[in-house]
């Protein structure tokens, strides 16, 4: 194996977060000499975020491992059917959601998640006829307990107020074709997770038949353990290369 033919990993991040999040994971792997991209998630629905997590991944000389967090993981999960260039996918805290699952129905059957009462909506006009969409973001005074809480408060409270709202429709929308049913997959499932929910989290993971590496963290294990979820994303790379 040299790394001319290691995959390029490709990190798609999730609701209320940006590629930032990953900065501690692609330091780690660049170190490890691989090549590593972070996209920016439109976050306006599985699929049109998908279709553009496809296009770059399609526009990659090469391999692809597709490495999603909360959100990101539901596209990935699509966007790797529509690409033919993705070897493989590591979900970090993420959704993997089945034919026919919206993230809205996944979400309604955690007993861990505090995110459906940490939600707030907001409108904002189309800018024809009247026509309005709305966005979710999570509560300021909440964005701590509820996303990031092993992380220090300075830090969320940073976070809280940078977050990017995700629209309606990107839980409302049911997935597609999952890439899981014909790519090798991994988890980083972490046991604090009150955001998307560790129970289901797990319960995905597990139906995925994934490679689960459990961890005792909150919703962004690559933010408060990157170490950790460097190292599991390099072993899919080298069992993928």
């Amino acid at each position: 194996m040299t790394e001319s033919n290691m995959p390029t990993v490709v990190l798609v991040h999730g609701a209320f977060a940006d590629a930032s999040g990953w900065s501690g994971v692609i330091e780690r792997l660049m170190d490890a000499k691989i090549e590593v991209r972070a996209i920016v998630n439109p976050l306006r629905g599985i699929n049109y975020d998908a279709a553009y997590a496809a296009s770059v991944f399609q526009q990659i000389s090469g391999p692809v491992l597709a490495v999603g967090h909360s959100y990101g993981g539901a596209v990935i999960t699509n966007a790797g059917s529509m690409a033919d260039n993705v070897v493989g996918l590591v979900y970090i805290a993420a959704f993997a959601p089945d034919e026919g699952e919206s993230l809205q129905e996944i979400e309604g059957g955690s007993r861990d998640s505090v995110l459906p009462t940490a939600l707030r909506q907001f409108d904002y006009p189309l800018g024809k006829d009247g026509e309005k969409a709305g966005e979710l973001w999570i509560d300021i005074a909440q964005f701590h307990e509820a996303f990031a809480a092993d992380l220090p408060p300075s830090v969320t409270e940073v976070m809280a107020r940078s977050q990017r709202p995700i629209s309606v429709l990107a839980f409302a929308e049911k997935t597609s074709a999952p890439a899981w049913k014909n790519l090798p997959s991994w988890a980083v499932v972490a046991t604090g997770d009150k955001a998307a929910g560790s129970d289901v989290v797990a319960s995905m993971a597990r139906r995925a038949g994934a490679r689960i590496t459990e961890v005792e963290a909150s919703h962004v294990p690559m933010m408060s353990h990157p170490d950790l979820v460097s190292d599991v994303i390099l072993k899919a790379l080298h069992e993928v290369a």
